[in-house]
């Protein structure tokens, strides 16, 4: 049975646009486009799964931060997340300093369950959505299109973070994805912001890809990261994700947390090789409930696929992440990362 997206958000007490997960999910077009909190803060309607938050008048620090989820409809954790922010926000709880642009990417995924309805969405952008005909590439455009108009603004701070979820356990709960940018690196301040929330590991990407955090970064040079949130295991809710929260207040509100540093230090690694689905008989050969990080000794068997197609671990000190057999011909069913810097 697949899992979907459910909202318990008290009608009462939120202006329209503060439920864009409860219109999203049902495929409803709010009264009015544009609303005030109390506090002056403008909510705007954009589009299915799309509202741009303008701080009242005075408070903008100039900073322009996109956060988005559901690019994946079956991410359940990371849609409650991004959901639980709006909220906050549209009932004041939050006082934006930022200008937002939130985002639940995938609708017809989400109303689903599904991580995808045809395509994957997360390997349609930079330009990798054009001259199909899917929902998913026109929803790619879009995207795209609304992000653009957003970061319209030179001379601000551009920020993006894309919740995800690994959809299984993980040696490490929370994880970020750099996309790869030429002759640049991620800054000490946005490792520490990774850090004060909660982030435990950061793999770094050393080649181009299609990912919304990739396009974000690499057409509007924003500080971009794909972020893998923990899961919540039988319905206990995790510390760590309330850590992020908390994290993710401050990065909306842009005032800076205390410079505490975090317990735990942040592990850094890179791809090692990728594991291609090449057809219909690609056999993962781990355990199903293998966690993400797990170790891998050398000669070790992944996978097999047609024509004697075997993929072995050779590399020393050699992890995996995201093993999933259960995607289309020619994406990757798994990483194999190893230690970085």
């Amino acid at each position: 049975m697949v899992q979907t997206v459910t909202t318990t958000t008290d009608s009462s007490e939120l202006p329209t646009l503060g439920r864009l997960l409860e219109l999203t999910i049902a495929g409803k077009v709010p009264p009015e486009s544009e609303q005030f909190t109390a506090d002056g803060v403008r909510l705007r309607w954009l589009g299915e799964g799309a509202l741009e938050v303008t701080p009242a008048n005075g408070l903008d620090s100039g900073l322009d931060l996109v956060l988005s989820a559901g690019v994946h409809g079956c991410e359940v954790i990371p849609i409650e997340l991004l959901d639980r922010l709006i909220q906050a926000v549209a009932c004041n709880e939050i006082r934006p300093r930022a200008r937002l642009l939130l985002l639940f990417c995938n609708p017809p995924a989400m109303r689903q369950g599904v991580r995808r309805v045809r395509e994957d969405l997360n390997r349609l952008f930079c330009g990798k959505h054009k001259g199909g005909l899917s929902d998913e590439t026109r929803r790619a455009a879009q995207i795209e299109a609304w992000v653009a108009q957003f970061f319209r603004e030179p001379g601000r701070r551009r920020w993006h973070y894309d919740l995800h979820s690994a959809m299984c356990a993980s040696k490490l709960p929370q994880f970020a994805v750099s996309p790869w940018m030429p002759d640049r690196e991620v800054s000490p301040d946005s490792l520490l912001r990774l850090r004060q929330a909660a982030v435990d590991a950061l793999l770094v990407q050393e080649k181009p890809s299609a990912t919304f955090s990739a396009y974000t970064a690499t057409y509007h040079g924003a500080e971009a990261f794909t972020l893998e949130m923990a899961e919540a295991a039988e319905g206990a809710w995790p510390d760590c994700l309330d850590t992020f929260l908390q994290a993710a207040r401050h990065w909306i509100q842009a005032d800076a947390p205390e410079r505490v540093q975090p317990r735990r230090p942040l592990k850094t690694f890179r791809l090692a090789r990728e594991v291609i689905k090449h057809s219909e008989k690609f056999v993962l050969r781990l355990p199903a409930d293998i966690e993400n990080f797990t170790e891998l000794p050398l000669g070790t068997l992944l996978a097999e696929d047609e024509g004697g197609v075997r993929w072995v671990v050779e590399e020393r000190d050699a992890r995996i992440l995201f093993p999933l057999a259960d995607v289309a011909i020619g994406e990757r069913a798994g990483l194999i990362v190893v230690p970085f810097g």
